[in-house]
Formats: structure tokens, C-alpha cells, sequence
């Protein structure tokens, strides 16, 4: 009588997975932590840059820290731009009206309020991922330690 082969449980053949699902979650969490107070920053200096909030205009001057968060937003360097010095105005030009600003365009405008919205969505889509992360994860002191080095080194590298 032939013998039949064992039945497969259909993993012969295929590689085992580095990491299993469990630990591609934590991993994630683990980096979500991390990189949380970067994200943070773009976000919240993004949400001013939308609005052009960073830079002067016109009458508007932004606090210096505001101007130096854009800086580091855009340049990543933490120091004020240097003000071109606004020349004196002739005599004459103070008779003319100032010009007239050109009012934005509806959906230039509409696109930005939906980039504000972006900005704050993940603003509280990372408390959100931070909360679960610190509060989920089985290595609590290595989480909060990672929060602490997402946060301090970049301040870190900008000082030096």
C-alpha cells in the first residue's frame, strides 16, 4: 500500500518573517515616540508659515521667537534674519496713496485654511499616537526616555 505524505500546514517553504506583527507594532510605537516632538514642531511652525505668521509684512512684526521657529522650520538655524533697513520715503511719495493690496483668491485662501485644518489634525493626531504609546507600551521608562531624546537632541544639534 503507498504511503500518503504528511499534510502541509502551508508553511513549508516559506521564509518566517523577521519580526512578527506584534513586534512591527511596537517597533512603531517605539518610533512614533521618538520622532513625536519633531513632528510636533513642523506641524505647529507649518500652521504658522501658512499664514505667513513668521515673517514680517507690512505693519506686522512676528515675536522674535516665532521669526527664529520659522528659521529653524525652513533653514534650520535658530537665529533672526537679517532686516533688509526700510529706506526713508521722499517727500514727494507721501502725497501718493499707499497701494492697494490685492485681496487673495477664494480658493488660494479656502487651500489655505484646509492646510491650517492638516496642521492641527496632526498636531492632535500625534497627542493622540504619544498618549498610546506612553501609555501601551510594556517598556514605559524606555518610551519616556525616547520621548526626551526626540525632543533634546535637535535642540542639541542647533546649539552646537
Amino acid at each position: 500500500m503507498a504511503r500518503t505524505p504528511p499534510k502541509s500546514n502551508g508553511r513549508q517553504g516559506r521564509a518566517r518573517p523577521l519580526m512578527g506583527a506584534q513586534g512591527v507594532r511596537q517597533l512603531h510605537l517605539y518610533l512614533g515616540v521618538f520622532f513625536a516632538p519633531a513632528l510636533l514642531f513642523f506641524a505647529a511652525t507649518g500652521a504658522l508659515q501658512v499664514f505667513s505668521l513668521h515673517e514680517a509684512h507690512g505693519d506686522y512684526r512676528p515675536a522674535p521667537l516665532i521669526e527664529k521657529l520659522g528659521e529653524v522650520h525652513k533653514n534650520q538655524r535658530f537665529e533672526l534674519k537679517a532686516h533688509k533697513p526700510q529706506k526713508p520715503k521722499p517727500a514727494l511719495a507721501a502725497a501718493k496713496p499707499p497701494p492697494v493690496e490685492e485681496p487673495t483668491p477664494l480658493k488660494t485662501l479656502a487651500l489655505k485654511w484646509f492646510f491650517l485644518a492638516t496642521a492641527l489634525g496632526l498636531m492632535f493626531s500625534t497627542c493622540l499616537g504619544l498618549w498610546m504609546g506612553l501609555t501601551h507600551l510594556r517598556n514605559r521608562v524606555l518610551a519616556f526616555g525616547l520621548l526626551c531624546a526626540g525632543a533634546i537632541i535637535p535642540v542639541l544639534i542647533l546649539l552646537t
